[in-house]
């Protein structure tokens, strides 16, 4: 039989080692626990910047519909001859907005016809710096020109604005200034092209002053009846 003394250190011992691996067992599961938690406050920050990031966005949607909204205004009003009207809209925009390049276009012709054509110049630049291939900025260029008689550089500018987009009235643009020139050739060969993209054209070519250098001519007699 075993003496008392080692019992006692045995019971001892035991009591030890169940004592430090309880205190590794409860650390370990402190770590584990503070391992989750971080994990999930990464989680948790994850998802905040998330929708922080969602909601940022969101605006700048929110913000884009509204300017492009005024800036549609703008460009009606243009049309309606409300020239001030349209210049006023899109200095909003721009106000809004000085990346916003539509506006400088709108702005830029509806100067023009105000007979501010420097000005007016210079917002139809400002827009093409910002978008080069921007069709509406070249085409309004080349309108402004041919408004102003720099007939040469309306023709480059609507020739320019063809490079980007297949547009009916820069064929029409440059038809007509060739028919103010007395360019049979050149009138009916451009205006024709206007013509099969849009056959309505035809109805405003035959009451367009600028082709009254040409009306006579069977060739533009055929193409507008």
């Amino acid at each position: 039989m075993k003496s008392q003394p080692f019992k006692f250190w045995v019971i001892t011992l035991a009591i030890f080692s169940a004592i430090g691996i309880g205190i590794i067992v409860n650390a370990t599961m402190k770590n584990t626990s503070v391992i989750v938690s971080n994990n999930k406050n990464e989680e948790i920050k994850k998802q905040q910047l998330k929708e922080k990031e969602i909601k940022k966005q969101q605006q700048i949607n929110q913000k884009q519909k509204s300017l492009e909204k005024l800036w549609k205004k703008g460009y009606d009003e243009f049309f309606d001859e409300k020239y001030k009207l349209a210049i006023e809209t899109e200095k909003q925009v721009i106000k809004e907005d000085p990346t916003f390049y539509k506006a400088y276009a709108v702005e830029g012709i509806a100067l023009a016809y105000s007979g501010n054509f420097e000005k007016g110049m210079q917002q139809i630049d400002q827009s093409l710096k910002l978008n080069p291939n921007y069709g509406y900025a070249r085409f309004n260029k080349a309108l402004a020109n041919e408004l102003y008689k720099h007939y040469d550089e309306a023709i480059i500018w609507y020739k320019k604005d063809l490079e980007v987009e297949k547009f009916e009235w820069s064929y029409y643009g440059i038809a007509s200034i060739y028919g103010r020139k007395g360019d049979v050739g050149n009138t009916v060969k451009y205006l024709k092209l206007a013509i099969d993209i849009n056959p309505s054209v035809k109805n405003n070519a035959k009451n367009e002053e600028d082709f009254d250098n040409v009306r006579s001519h069977m060739e533009f007699k055929e193409l507008i009846e």
